[in-house]
């Protein structure tokens, strides 16, 4: 049996599609409040058989912060892929970040050892990983360097980590992924998929820094090839490639046969541009669209490798471009209304 923390978002939910398909026996844990559409939608895009495919999941109530629903959900699992997490670069939100987050996965952690699971994986991202300066290649190993100005959410990724590694040093048997910038179809409205809706409407300015993509279907491999293979007690980069935010832009608009965003935002562009973000997102009570720690983090040159994991999977990563022009596609169908 496998369980999945996660399954109504984004990541979550290509996981436990890929994982019904290939006929695994799965249940996933779900807050009582949490809606299930988003994990039906994304299921609808892969398959003509999605709602046979959906009846499949075993949903079980429960959350992070509560232990003994963990311990319940946990019963009979051998595989735990823990996937569920706040995602916000919200200074405001540091607190919730770190509650969900942090002891969200102490939480995971200590009731998978309770219950002596088989292999747990979780999902982490790179931004837990060090940074050495612009152009700089990051890998597993970079430090961490706790003086940088890190956004909350990075922090508490970090933070998380720390709880995974202290399980295994207890005697967990398990894995981490570093995800980069996901791509992939989702709720448009929300974390990497809004980038797609953000270039549809027209905007005419591109962040002037590098990142790293990678395809939600890669992501979903590396973690199922890792879980399934002896490899255990380590962490691993899942990145294709490194991308100057101005080409991913460019591709997108392209697939989508909008204008292409023409114009650089500087350091003091994003500086007026978040400002003033955060007062309307005062004066409406809605939180702002774009943040200092995004409109910082967009304008450094972050370069990853995948190295460590091409070596232990025998991966071949789809490249950015295809899995852009791809997503493109779901969303111009989603648009359009299209079945």
């Amino acid at each position: 049996m496998i369980l999945v923390t996660g399954g109504t978002g984004f990541l979550g939910a290509h996981l436990l599609y890929h994982l019904v398909s290939e006929g695994a026996e799965v249940k996933t844990l779900k807050r009582p409040d949490s809606s299930i559409e988003l994990t039906k939608k994304i299921f609808s895009w892969y398959s003509d058989r999605s709602a046979e495919l959906f009846k499949n999941i075993k949903w079980v109530e429960g959350d992070l912060l509560d232990v003994f629903s963990l311990l319940n959900a946990l019963e009979g699992v051998d595989q735990l892929y823990h996937t569920a997490a706040m995602v916000s670069l919200d200074s405001g939100d540091g607190l919730e970040l770190l509650n969900t987050n942090v002891q969200g996965t102490a939480n995971v952690v200590n009731a998978a050892l309770e219950r002596k699971i088989g292999k747990m994986c979780y999902v982490s991202s790179i931004g837990a990983l060090g940074y050495e300066a612009d152009h700089e290649i990051i890998d597993e190993e970079t430090p961490w360097d706790a003086s940088l100005n890190k956004s909350f959410y990075s922090k508490s990724k970090y933070e998380a980590e720390r709880e995974v590694w202290r399980g295994m040093a207890e005697g967990l048997n398990a894995v981490i992924v570093n995800p980069s910038v996901i791509i992939g179809p989702g709720n448009w409205t929300q974390g990497s998929p809004k980038i797609f809706t953000t270039v549809f409407k027209g905007i005419k300015f591109y962040p002037q820094g590098t990142n790293g993509f990678v395809d939600v279907q890669d992501v979903v491999t590396a973690m199922i090839k890792l879980m399934n293979s002896d490899v255990s007690g380590d962490r691993f980069v899942v990145n294709s490639e490194n991308i100057p935010y101005r080409q991913l832009f460019e591709w997108i608009a392209q697939s989508m046969h909008v204008p292409v965003p023409k114009y650089k935002a500087g350091k003091l562009l994003g500086a007026i541009g978040w400002r003033m973000a955060k007062m309307i997102g005062i004066m409406n009570g809605k939180q702002p669209s774009i943040t200092r720690s995004a409109i910082e983090s967009s304008s450094r040159y972050y370069m990853y490798s995948n190295k460590k994991l091409l070596q232990a999977t025998g991966m071949k990563m789809m490249p950015v471009k295809e899995s852009v022009e791809e997503t493109a596609k779901k969303f111009i169908k989603d648009y359009r209304g299209e079945d």
